[in-house]
């Protein structure tokens, strides 16, 4: 793909443009295109290319639906109702081909991200800077590096070998750089988990550094990267690590040593009281520290799209029945005594005719416009808790405070009160698997702590050392670069 062509193709996933990506738009007559020279000559041009940045993350391969469903199907919550291939029964089996649809499509989606990320910073350094001031330019590659950061981290959690085993030493991923605007640039050997996550540190302390503190309104502040969002999203990755010191350094950052636990500085991230307004209308709560925004615009399209939205594959009515791919599995988390029924989060929870159990967060009908959680205060606050209790091997005040938090917060009359490291360590997964159910979490936790992935109906457990435990490099990218290894 030519320089043009490329910028055009970020172009046309801009969620700030209105004109869809049809054939007349590429014919070099008409005002609507811009040649790549171009790109990077006015403001309004860097900012519509910065905007189409989100608008590929956001993907439905990717953060816009399956990256988030593949997190959590693979754990032992859900039961497949469909046995669809395309729609990721492979997944919730743990029997995936290098060829699988889900496989090539999310390391493609990321890594188009990826890429669309490389062109955006190699550009800005060429010429963007010179037009917009260093300044601003720095916010703008900040948001790039951040979203390449994420793409970089998510990949990891599925196709790399999680960090506890070797301590970063196995292969991780081909780590691309600079934007690739023409043929001749695929052969690129496995950089070392380490490196991956070196480079991703790298990326959000930069990001950090050269975001706002605060961004004008309550729907950027949800939707566009500041500096909370990259120091939030660090205690993630340096959790996957298990740098316990570091989440708790990034963390102090933001969560003060007593309740109440609102952010001390910057955009004031906050626990709400109603968990269920995270997922409603306006979606602008101060918890949501980034979340990915959708519309009904097709033109470009704003929304997830078919077969990928978080709704089609967890929720299910009676009032609209269809064919949901995954339902709750009775045996799992809903079955667990400790979540008491008068909890909050179990009425984000729906029952249908046939007593089957859905998650019902994500609820809206077609073109699928529910929000995408991407990161939440809710986390960062267990985060830091599981981090404090890992990093000195004692339960600390704090720990228990904050995870009382997060549970008090939908169940007021439980207080949690672990005693060992151990029963400790349990509660706060469980809190996890209840807070965050159908929000992707639940695989890269059991992973990163090489834990087994229990078996769900008649999907086999996997434990760290088998074949299944993390995926197999796509056939393209297998085809393509011949320095590429496989899992």
């Amino acid at each position: 793909m030519n320089k043009r062509n490329l910028y055009i193709a970020i172009v046309c996933s801009a969620v700030v443009f209105t004109s869809s990506c049809k054939r007349e738009f590429l014919d070099p007559a008409l005002k609507t295109s811009v040649a790549a020279e171009n790109a990077f000559d006015t403001q309004f041009r860097i900012e519509s290319q910065a905007n189409s940045l989100y608008g590929s993350l956001k993907n439905g391969s990717f953060y816009g639906g399956r990256y988030l469903v593949y997190g959590s199907i693979r754990g032992e919550d859900f039961i497949n109702e469909t046995g669809n291939l395309v729609t990721a029964s492979d997944v919730w089996s743990m029997n995936l081909a290098n060829s699988a649809t889900s496989v090539k499509s999310l390391w493609s989606q990321a890594y188009v991200t990826i890429n669309r990320c490389n062109v955006f910073i190699d550009g800005m350094a060429s010429k963007g800077n010179s037009v917009v001031g260093d300044a601003l330019g720095a916010k703008y590659t900040a948001e790039a590096r951040l979203i390449r950061a994420l793409s970089y981290y998510s990949l990891l959690q599925v196709f790399a070998r999680p960090y506890a085993d070797g301590n970063g030493s196995k292969p991780g991923l081909p780590l691309r750089l600079t934007g690739i605007t023409g043929p001749g640039f695929s052969d690129l050997a496995r950089s070392t988990v380490d490196q991956v996550y070196t480079q991703i540190i790298s990326d959000l302390n930069y990001a950090e550094a050269n975001l706002p503190a605060t961004n004008a309104t309550a729907l950027l502040n949800t939707t566009r990267a500041h500096k909370n969002t990259a120091i939030a999203l660090k205690t993630r990755v340096y959790l996957s690590m298990g740098k316990w010191t570091d989440v708790i350094t990034e963390a102090n950052k933001l969560v003060p040593a007593v309740a109440p636990f609102k952010a001390k500085v910057n955009v004031p991230n906050d626990l709400v009281s109603d968990i269920a307004s995270v997922f409603k209308t306006p979606y602008t709560t101060a918890e949501s520290v980034f979340s990915l925004p959708m519309t009904t615009s097709a033109s470009p399209l704003d929304y997830p799209g078919t077969q990928n939205s978080l709704a089609s594959y967890f929720y299910f009515t009676n009032a609209t029945p269809g064919t949901t791919e995954f339902s709750l599995n009775p045996a799992g988390v809903i079955a667990n005594t400790g979540w008491k029924s008068t909890d909050k989060r179990r009425a984000l929870i729906f029952t249908s005719a046939a007593s089957k159990q859905f998650v019902a967060k994500f609820t809206t009908a077609s073109p699928y416009t529910d929000y995408v959680p991407v990161i939440r205060w809710a986390e960062v606050l267990l985060n830091l808790a599981e981090a404090r209790v890992r990093s000195t091997n004692t339960v600390d005040a704090q720990a228990l405070l904050l995870l009382n938090a997060v549970r008090q917060r939908s169940d007021a009359t439980t207080v949690l009160a672990p005693a060992t490291v151990s029963d400790f360590t349990d509660a706060l997964l469980l809190e996890r698997r209840i807070e965050f159910l159908g929000e992707g979490l639940r695989a890269p936790d059991l992973t990163r702590l090489l834990l087994t992935i229990p078996l769900k109906g008649s999907a086999p457990a996997k434990s760290p050392t088998e074949t299944g435990y993390i995926w197999p490099i796509s056939s393209e990218e297998l085809s393509l670069n011949r320095l590429m290894t496989d899992n």
